[in-house]
């Protein structure tokens, strides 16, 4: 585990369940925003280092859990297939990162107090006294 520097607050990691098998985390949404970016799923996979069945897989679940889908898959054609995000898909990863942005702000000061008994830890008495005093 790498030390926090002076400066670095801990990281939140918002991982939201939409039903008991089916979760929207970081990874997906980092998925959905490398296909927007390389314009497949293959290149977006190789831009993760991820195979392409594990980023289609993905992708797969991504549309079963939503009951819509995010990416649309372009058939071949003069400049070969791709993929783009949908609007749904756009607008997935636009309420994701909202949610993701609303959530650090609201446990920054959290975060802060985590990151200073971090660097700056109790000595024993002090952990004891504290104890009690709960």
């Amino acid at each position: 585990m790498q030390a926090l520097s002076n400066r670095s607050l801990p990281s939140l990691s918002l991982r939201i369940d939409l039903d008991p098998k089916g979760r929207i985390g970081p990874g997906k949404i980092q998925l959905l925003e490398s296909i927007h970016t390389c314009g497949s799923i293959s290149a977006a996979g190789r831009a993760m280092d991820m195979s392409y069945k594990r980023a289609w897989d993905l992708v797969d679940e991504i549309n079963r859990i939503c009951r819509q889908a995010a990416v649309a898959r372009q058939t071949g054609g003069k400049n070969g297939g791709g993929a783009v995000l949908t609007p749904f898909g756009v607008a997935l990863v636009a309420r994701y990162r909202k949610i993701e942005r609303d959530a650090a702000s609201a446990v920054h000061k959290e975060l802060e107090a985590l990151r200073n008994d971090i660097r700056h830890p109790k000595k024993s008495t002090e952990r004891d006294r504290d104890a009690k005093a709960r």
